[in-house]
């Protein structure tokens, strides 16, 4: 290796090494479709196009033959250059392949490429979650639990309510990926430095092999732009951030014993033997942290960029966004196994739970129903909440209080208040359709099943549409160097 300058050791050579594993493939690729429609367009001779798209056939076959950064080339842009000369046969000065293009629209094509295959996985990844997420739900429908607000027990609920809520939050977040993809899937290329070329190309035709539903309408910003990035990172920071509320959710519920976490998702204590910790979802909770510093550094990168290409934007934020899509795939596979084998386990009883003052409210809400107005009977359980716990309330007591009040209640009425207080399993029979009744909840879920089902189907017939693309390029690559006689 030659001696490399400090700028080389400490930039040119570890980007070199980070980035090129995923640049390399995902040019050459973009540099087939280049060669088919240049011949196409009549700017390159048949015998030429044949000779380079040969050469790029042989280098596709060895994806990961990347030269050693030496210092003299400069990136994986000049590497793959120096490569198909050298299979070609040719001089690196005789290259054709840089006709009507830049490093500056071909960077901006692959980073999309490359991003777009690694949102796809994502994405399935995260419906696979939602969906076992799910099956969670159906399994904890009558698994009557207490909901907390600002950490304090306020109303039951179900974990069935629960999950599905949270299955909820993962189809919105599934549409926010589909609409990232649709937002990658626009192509630079034929943007060259950031103007556009004088030459008769076709941006559509290169869009059109590379499985890009179209073209930025605008070369400049197809260069310059980067929102799109913020995109990618910014739907992982907000379906991470969601997951790890969750997964705090769920740490809690075991020290309750209200769920089982399974050992597969703890270490053991060093000292004390009966410790199982579930460590997984503390970790859950650090990845959520490093995607949102991840959308920081993006954003940070970008805004101090200038509107032009600048490394800035482009090349030095890949680092952070590969790293968030990998550690958003990574998250997503394991909450999808942990609740695949989450189950309910020790469920708190009628009587802890209303010990609480978690059903103060139905209660309250009886007496509204008998004709109470609703300030005055929050204000009778109130007083009550203050001489003593719910379960031991009985009529004598609520009726002497509601007298203190100046409020007058029948039997009956006091009778439907005392049920209510002490029954919170009557939750599980309530009818509003958000709500946490058993067949409101197996509705949700139904509903939220068949989101997830339109979600994959975009999600493969997105596949599908890169499937064909890359069968017409290899059709259009053969045809190419079948006609040049190469």
């Amino acid at each position: 290796m030659n001696m490399l300058s400090v700028y080389q050791t400490n930039h040119l050579l570890p980007a070199y090494r980070h980035h090129g594993p995923s640049l390399y493939p995902a040019m050459i690729e973009a540099s087939r479709a280049h060669l088919v429609m240049l011949a196409e367009c009549g700017i390159l001779p048949a015998s030429r196009a044949a000779q380079l798209s040969s050469a790029l056939e042989r280098l596709r076959e060895r994806p990961t033959d990347l030269p050693d950064y030496d210092g003299t080339f400069e990136d994986v842009y000049f590497a793959l250059e120096r490569n198909l000369a050298q299979e070609a046969g040719i001089r690196p000065d005789e290259l054709d392949l840089q006709l009507a293009r830049s490093r500056n629209d071909l960077d901006a094509g692959v980073f999309r490429m490359i991003l777009r295959d690694q949102v796809t996985g994502i994405l399935d990844d995260l419906l696979a979650a939602t969906e076992a997420v799910l099956d969670a739900a159906e399994r904890g429908t009558e698994a009557t639990v207490l909901a907390f607000t600002h950490r304090r027990p306020a109303q039951p609920t179900t974990i069935g309510h629960v999950f599905a809520g949270y299955a909820d939050a993962l189809s919105g977040q599934a549409a926010n990926y589909q609409y990232v993809l649709n937002e990658l899937n626009h192509s630079p290329l034929g943007g060259a430095v950031i103007a556009g070329t004088d030459l008769p190309i076709s941006s559509e035709r290169v869009a059109e092999l590379l499985g890009f539903t179209d073209v930025v309408p605008n070369a400049y910003s197809g260069v310059a732009g980067a929102d799109h990035f913020t995109g990618v990172v910014g739907a992982n920071a907000r379906t991470l951030a969601t997951g790890a509320r969750v997964a705090r959710v769920i740490q809690e519920w075991m020290s309750f014993g209200w769920v089982n976490v399974p050992d597969e998702f703890c270490q053991g204590s060093s000292a004390m033997p009966q410790k199982r910790n579930p460590v997984v979802l503390e970790h859950m909770v650090s990845m959520a942290m490093a995607a949102v510093a991840d959308q920081t550094a993006v954003l940070g990168g970008i805004a101090a960029a200038w509107w032009e290409d600048s490394n800035n934007a482009t090349t030095d934020v890949q680092t952070r966004l590969w790293e968030s899509d990998d550690r958003a795939a990574r998250f997503l596979r394991m909450l999808g196994r942990l609740f695949e084998v989450l189950n309910p386990a020790k469920l708190p009883t009628d009587l802890e739970m209303v010990a609480t003052g978690s059903t103060t409210t139905a209660a309250a809400d009886a007496l509204s129903m008998g004709g109470v107005p609703f300030r005055t009977a929050h204000g009778l359980l109130a007083a009550l909440v203050g001489k003593g716990e719910p379960a031991n309330w009985d009529a004598k007591l609520v009726a002497e209080t509601a007298a203190e009040r100046g409020v007058r209640l029948e039997p009956e009425l006091i009778e439907n208040m005392l049920h209510a207080l002490l029954s919170p399993r009557a939750v599980l029979k309530r009818d509003q359709a958000e709500g946490p009744g058993r067949d409101a909840v197996t509705r949700q879920i139904a509903g939220l099943r068949g989101a997830v089902a339109q979600h994959r189907s975009t999600l493969e017939a997105f596949r599908a549409h890169q499937r064909a693309a890359a069968d017409r390029l290899d059709a259009a690559v053969r045809q190419r160097i079948e006609e040049g006689g190469a």
